[in-house]
Parts: C-alpha cells; sequence; structure tokens
C-alpha cells in the first residue's frame, strides 16, 4: 500500500501520554485512544491498531521536542511511515481550519486530518553516531545557556547569594569541559564523521566546536538534494509578504526551520565578516544596495551554509574562492 493510501495516526506527545486520532476515512470522525509515552504504551498502541483492522499507518506527529522520539522510532521499527511535522505548519494549518478548541485529543485530531491532506515526507531515524553527537551538543548548548544566565544574575543578585551563584558557575564550567572531552572522544569513535568536522573546522569563521554543531545538526545529508534545501530547512532561506504591487514590510529570513542549527552559524559569520576579504567586500555591496546589518548577518550565515553543504558533499577541504561566488 502507498504512503498516500495509509490511514494517518494523529499523535499529539507530552511527556507522560499520547494522544491518538486514527483517520481511516476522511468522511468520518477519527477514532481515538490515549497510551502512556512509555514502550508499554507503545505496544498497547499497536495492539489497539490490530483491534482496527490497521496493519500499517502513517503516523505524524509535531517535531517539538523529544518526547516524540520513543513513539516515531517505535513505528518506524514496527515498518509504518512516519512523519514529523514542523510546528508552524501545524499551527498555519489550524488557523485555516479555524480551529476553536486546543485540547489535547482534539490536537491530535487536528494532526491527523493535516497527514490525510498533506501527506508529508517520511522521516527515518538517524544513524546512531548523528543521533549521540547531536544529544552532547544539544546538552552542551544548554549547559552554555545556564552559565550565561547564571553570570547575568550576578550583576543584580544580593550579595549573600553571589558566592553561590560563582561556585554554581564553577561547577556548570567543568561539566562544559568534561562534555567537550566527551564530544572528541565520540568523534575519535567515528573516523568519518570526524573527518567531516574537520573539514568544517577549515572553513574561515567556522571554529572547531561550531563545526561539531553545524554537523549535528545538519544530520542525514543525503535528505538534501541541495544547498537551497538545506538552506529551507534552517529557516535562512528569505521571506517576502507581497500583495499586487505592494509590498509588505522588508525581506526577512522565514525562520521556519532547524533554530539550532541557525543559532550555531551566527557568531560564526560574524567571524567570516571580519576575518575574510571577500565577505567584507560582499558585506559592503550588501550594505550600499540598502540592506541593513542584520540582514546582511542573515545573508552571510546562507552563504556559510551553503560552503558547508559543498564541503560534505564534496568531502574535500574549503577553498575560499566559492566565497566571490553567488549564494
Amino acid at each position: 500500500m502507498s504512503q498516500t493510501e495509509l490511514p494517518v495516526l494523529g499523535i499529539d506527545v507530552s511527556k507522560a501520554k499520547l494522544h491518538l486520532a486514527l483517520q481511516v476515512d476522511p468522511q468520518r470522525r477519527p477514532q481515538r485512544k490515549v497510551v502512556s509515552n512509555t514502550l508499554a504504551g507503545y505496544e498497547e498502541l499497536s495492539q489497539w491498531l490490530g483491534r482496527q483492522r490497521v496493519k500499517q499507518v502513517h503516523g505524524c506527529l509535531e517535531a517539538t521536542n523529544t518526547y516524540g522520539n520513543g513513539v516515531a522510532t517505535y513505528l518506524y521499527q514496527q515498518g509504518h511511515a512516519v512523519s514529523l511535522i514542523n510546528p508552524l505548519s501545524m499551527s498555519g494549518f489550524a488557523q485555516s481550519e479555524l480551529q476553536r478548541s486546543k485540547t489535547d485529543g482534539a490536537d491530535a485530531a487536528l494532526i491527523a486530518r493535516f497527514g490525510w491532506q498533506k501527506r508529508p515526507a517520511r522521516w527515518s531515524p538517524p544513524p546512531v553516531e548523528l543521533d549521540q553527537l547531536q544529544a552532547l551538543t544539544r546538552r552542551l548548548e544548554d549547559l552554555q545557556q545556564m552559565i550565561h544566565q547564571q553570570t547575568n544574575r550576578l550583576d543584580t543578585v544580593h550579595s549573600a547569594l553571589k558566592v553561590e551563584i560563582k561556585a554554581h558557575i564553577e561547577f556548570l564550567q567543568k561539566q562544559v569541559e568534561a562534555l567537550k572531552k566527551s564530544i572528541q572522544q565520540h568523534l575519535e569513535h567515528y573516523p568519518t564523521l570526524n573527518a567531516q568536522v574537520e573539514q568544517l573546522d577549515t572553513i574561515v569563521g567556522i571554529g572547531w566546536l561550531s563545526a561539531v554543531c553545524i554537523r549535528a545538526e545538519i544530520g542525514q545529508l543525503e535528505r538534501f538534494s541541495s544547498a537551497r534545501q538545506l538552506a529551507a530547512f534552517s529557516g535562512l532561506t528569505p521571506q517576502a509578504h507581497q500583495s499586487g504591487t505592494s509590498v509588505l514590510g522588508k525581506v526577512r529570513l522565514s525562520k521556519i526551520g532547524n533554530a539550532h542549527l541557525r543559532h550555531h552559524l551566527y557568531f560564526p559569520a560574524l567571524v567570516a565578516i571580519r576575518r575574510s576579504p571577500e565577505i567584507a567586500q560582499w558585506r559592503a555591496q550588501l550594505l550600499a544596495r540598502g540592506k541593513t546589518k542584520m540582514q546582511v548577518v542573515g545573508a552571510v550565515m546562507h552563504k556559510l551554509l551553503r560552503v558547508c553543504f559543498g564541503v560534505l558533499k564534496s568531502g574535500k577541504d574549503f577553498d575560499p574562492k566559492v566565497l566571490s561566488q553567488s549564494p
């Protein structure tokens, strides 16, 4: 049975529960069920599908957090089609349907209708080395954010708490260093992945740690047939608002995509502007055409991501000549 003919299973995910909506016929209301977000709950889900005489489904859930990883992987391993949906796509779909109720069950039914109408692309779990690398780098990102928050508190907190906060910052910094060592050991265990990180590290503006995080967030390179697809995945493609002959506001980055990847490209873009003559010249041209400084930074992020794609696809180190080419 092709994906377009499969019944759709809408899944609203929370930490403890999965709210399910099985859409077999678009003319009828979906069948609903609630199971725990555990292996026992996934097995109960399979048994429920069997009682509905459904052998294979197209499972759809939002890509909002890690709570859905377990059920997505389980369904994939059981031979079902699985799609992870961008939350902004779901938000737009909900508005188009004038959805009034906001409950877990209603959200599951909405996801099922979206899956039935749109038939989003299939998802497959990333290789274990990429999955683990992303888990490590996102934990590192969390720790760095906590250090930043605690450091800011030192400026306003009562003096009686400063010693405790400084001790907390020192503890977090030690965790960061230990995590960086774990990342290095992980890369050494996977030579191909390590080589890719080293190639990204040759790109102007991108240091070793940024290269690691960018590689982790790109994930399976085979998903992208072009650099433009990767840019769209990251939310770095321009988005214009126009009606008739009127342009409504400035052209902005869509930001409909992987925010972690955009985050890890921001500071490399600032460094590239300072260190690369080609980027500096291009920046001046963009500013002369009326682009704002932040728009230029976004354009540089976009260019760097395209360069990352080229380096990874070719398996060759960075060539500064590519910075003279149009993005």
